[in-house]
């Protein structure tokens, strides 16, 4: 289970050598979620509401200016860098801009997991990432290049690169914004599969309610750094509480 508890990150905005109080930025403010093992957990805002910087601190990209995160009971704020490392292996990523290597094949960018943990790539490696290759749907692209590949199937193999070291949890950011209905969709449809034959924690970051309803059972809302509103998906969309909230689903009164 992650558990994170009391989470508060600022940045210091000052340019100058003179900083202040007034420069800094507080993206998240005393955040506290726990995401089940194996769950679908959706984490929705508005752009600027903190929800990037809340997935990096869960992997550690980002330090939290106070408070924890746990992971099945570890401490993970706390991990040396050796450790940390090794953490990240368990806790793997999705971007919105897919973040392939250009220079390199389908297959190569699966197998690039295998080569930064090992300093090299196996017969077996390979064979692992044809499988992977095949799993999301490319068994006849492993020799094509990102700039050949439409921008669903650049990310099908951002997914069976995640996939490579068996995570533990994959976080997903915004991993389907810069994509057609349909990709979206074959995308969302790959991710529950996953889900639901390899009980990986998704943690799903959007600005899209429709994302939300699709993939995932559990949600939490920010707006402006702060949790303003959680539970099951059909009781969050059936009854919102929050401002926020309604904005996103489009029920907002725009009059008042």
């Amino acid at each position: 289970m992650i558990s994170i508890q009391h989470v508060s990150k600022t940045y210091d905005g000052a340019i100058s050598a003179q900083r202040s109080a007034e420069s800094a930025v507080r993206a998240l403010r005393d955040i506290s979620i726990d995401i089940e093992d194996g769950d679908r957990f959706g984490i929705i805002g508005m752009s600027g509401a903190g929800k990037s910087t809340l997935v990096r601190v869960i992997n550690l990209l980002e330090r939290p200016t106070a408070g924890r995160v746990y992971v099945d009971g570890q401490d993970v704020t706390r991990l040396s860098k050796g450790a940390l490392r090794a953490y990240r292996r368990r806790v793997a990523m999705i971007f919105q801009n897919f973040g392939l290597l250009a220079q390199k094949t389908a297959l190569d960018n699966v197998c690039f997991p295998f080569l930064a943990a090992n300093g090299r790539v196996t017969a077996h490696d390979r064979e692992r990432a044809l499988a992977l290759l095949e799993r999301v749907g490319l068994k006849d692209k492993p020799s094509a290049y990102p700039a050949q590949l439409s921008g669903g199937q650049q990310q099908r193999v951002a997914i069976a690169r995640a996939l490579a070291c068996e995570p533990e949890v994959i976080l997903c950011d915004e991993a389907t914004s810069a994509l057609d209905p349909m990709s979206t969709n074959t995308i969302l449809k790959l991710l529950r599969d996953i889900n639901r034959e390899t009980q990986v924690t998704l943690v799903v970051i959007t600005h899209s309610m429709d994302v939300v309803e699709k993939i995932c059972n559990s949600v939490a809302v920010l707006d402006s750094g702060r949790i303003v509103e959680r539970g099951a998906v059909d009781s969050v969309f059936a009854n919102p509480q929050a401002e926020a909230t309604r904005v996103l689903l489009g029920r907002a009164d725009w009059d008042d």
